[in-house]
């Protein structure tokens, strides 16, 4: 009697044996690739620390504004009021607070100049001057900060925040009415006129 066998895994199997066993293997593989090889697999989310692209395309919904449309620099020559802040990808804190950021841009966007900044891009240096961001970065992120058309600091603060801490400053460095007493952003009465605020040259 002819014995048919196939050495295999270190041992003598028969035909049939080495077939189930290949069998299972691809059937293991063609489940596991697709879910490791497949670009584009996010394997992170909005509730945890690690990377999985820019925050602002992915959980703010608004992928415009990084790369940011000018610099700190270029914003302190327009003396337009700034908000900048600096974030990293792969923080939870950052990924919840990116939408807050959106949000802001919406009423405020065409009157001030939003400047979010990569912590992680920060030049090493001794020293930083007051038209670079790194003169302003404490080192934790997130960090916000609200500068006026002079340049001053208004509003420095890090860590998530609400809408309306950030829409109070803003109200404040345009001198618009306070929330309780307007939800529309309105200027306060200047001889006895509201005028809205809309960007300049409408």
């Amino acid at each position: 009697m002819v014995k048919c066998g196939v050495k295999l895994l270190g041992g003598a199997l028969s035909f049939q044996a080495a077939l189930r066993r290949l069998t299972v293997v691809c059937a293991i593989a063609m489940v596991l690739i697709p879910i490791l090889c497949v670009p584009g697999q996010a394997l992170a989310s909005l509730t945890d620390d690690r990377y999985d692209g820019n925050i602002f395309a992915l959980y703010a919904g608004n992928g415009a504004i990084v790369p940011p449309r000018v610099t700190l620099a270029q914003s302190l020559k327009q003396e337009k009021p700034t908000l900048l802040f600096f974030y990293v990808d792969d923080s939870r804190d950052c990924k919840e607070y990116s939408f807050v950021i959106s949000q802001l841009q919406a009423p405020y966007g065409r009157v001030a100049n939003f400047v979010p900044v990569m912590a992680d891009a920060i030049p090493l240096k001794e020293s930083f001057t007051p038209d670079e961001p790194g003169y302003y970065f404490t080192g934790s992120v997130p960090q916000t900060l609200v500068l006026d058309g002079s340049g001053k600091v208004k509003f420095d603060q890090t860590g998530a925040l609400e809408y309306e801490v950030v829409d109070d400053v803003f109200r404040d460095v345009f001198n618009l009415l306070p929330r309780t007493e307007s939800e529309e952003l309105r200027r306060r009465p200047v001889n006895e006129l509201n005028i809205e605020l809309v960007p300049s040259g409408s």
